[in-house]
């Protein structure tokens, strides 16, 4: 949340508004929020079955970016298939520019807290 709500409703909002990706005059922030929540659960609760060894940051990202190319299909493509967005390639740009460093970050933030797990443990 801490990147999606300036990316999407500070420094972008007129240019996703003129493309027509928005569809709402008043974005629902808790249902943001509850997307977010989920992603980051499933990815945390999934992320031990896939590390196994090396760098829990640097692998960390890796699965992040993985599974954000599953949640990118629904907030790029998906998105772009339901509703009138025009340009559709500046659209997917930005779309996949913020779930690049959202998933970098998260997964960052996931290999540090897995990290320190395995160090105490």
């Amino acid at each position: 949340m801490a990147v999606a709500y300036p990316w999407h409703m500070m420094w972008f909002h007129d240019l996703y508004g003129e493309m027509g990706a928005y569809t709402r005059t008043e974005p629902s922030i808790p249902l943001g929020m509850l997307s977010m929540l989920v992603q980051g659960v499933v990815i945390a609760y999934l992320y031990p079955y896939y590390y196994k060894s090396g760098n829990p940051i640097l692998q960390g990202i890796k699965f992040s970016l993985i599974l954000g190319t599953v949640v990118y299909s629904v907030m790029g493509f998906a998105m772009a298939a339901k509703i009138d967005i025009n340009p559709i390639s500046s659209y997917l740009v930005y779309s996949a520019v913020f779930q690049l460093v959202q998933f970098i970050l998260t997964g960052a933030a996931l290999g540090l807290i897995y990290g320190k797990v395995n160090q105490v443990a």
